[in-house]
């Protein structure tokens, strides 16, 4: 139709909202349509343009973040908005970049749109051994923020350029922040009396990024401390300045699994029970 794409699908990745959505607990933010394809991210190849659709060629490698209540890239084909897309990175397989628009966007807005985060502040990124984590490590240290990080043993090694890393699973987190940070970022489902204690640990006029939607950011008036709900939004500028990093070599896309489209049921039911780690690619069995 006017103004879309029809993309061939090389990969989409797995989120945690859709499962989310898949078990009907999103039905008030993000109401979906049955029958349902899942797959926010897209990575691929274009494959027609609607009417009025410029800047892409059929053949073209994009990459984009789909509207979250439209049909998504679980499939060998998906109609996507021209004004979600942008182009793929060039130094990774295509499919690979199916790992990067959500989680990437997700650390980026966090980081940047929400914290204003900037170069010299102190950033504690709580649940950092995660797909979000790990992209908002990178890109804190690559604004010059110092970066303190907590993660279980099993996700050192992913964290491991921040300046400091914390096992959440030994010490607590406001015990180990020694010193206060401009900004803390909340990754992870922790109890609700974890989540008011990390504004304790901001600097009075700081702020507290959460998100957890399910639980709200916490605040500090008395200190000027605010705290901010995040709710990620499709960007293709700020994706095409991530795929920019990642072409410069600034940004890495780790994929920690690559399943065929035939085995997203028995994903999902893995991701239900925990059992998933780290950013999980899906793709048609035609790529």
């Amino acid at each position: 139709g006017p103004g879309q794409v029809r993309v061939r699908v090389a990969a989409t990745s797995f989120n945690s909202v859709d499962g989310n959505i898949r078990g009907g607990f999103m039905q008030g933010p993000i109401p979906v349509v049955l029958p349902h394809t899942p797959g926010l991210d897209v990575a691929g190849t274009v494959d027609a343009l609607g009417q009025g659709v410029t800047g892409f060629e059929v053949g073209d490698p994009v990459v984009g973040f789909l509207p979250m209540d439209g049909t998504g890239a679980a499939a060998e084909y998906v109609l996507a908005p021209v004004e979600v897309l942008t182009s793929a990175p060039r130094s990774i397989p295509l499919a690979e970049a199916a790992a990067l628009p959500v989680v990437g966007l997700t650390a980026y807005q966090a980081l940047f749109d929400h914290g204003k985060l900037a170069a010299g502040q102190r950033v504690l990124i709580n649940g950092a051994g995660g797909a979000v984590g790990g992209y908002a490590v990178q890109l804190a240290k690559n604004a010059g923020a110092y970066v303190i990080a907590t993660a279980s043993p099993r996700s050192a090694e992913a964290v491991k350029t921040a300046d400091e890393v914390v096992d959440h699973t030994a010490t607590a987190v406001t015990d180990a922040v020694t010193e206060p940070v401009d900004l803390a970022l909340n990754l992870a489902p922790v109890a609700p009396e974890q989540l008011a204690a990390l504004a304790g640990v901001v600097r009075p006029g700081g702020v507290v990024v959460n998100t957890t939607v399910w639980m709200p950011a916490p605040s500090d008036e008395g200190r000027g401390v605010r705290g901010i709900d995040l709710f990620v939004r499709s960007d293709a500028g700020q994706l095409a300045r991530l795929v920019g990093l990642v072409d410069r070599g600034e940004l890495r896309i780790d994929v920690a699994e690559r399943v065929a489209l035939a085995e997203l049921p028995s994903l999902h039911a893995r991701a239900a029970d925990g059992l998933v780690h780290g950013k999980v690619i899906v793709v048609p069995s035609a790529a």
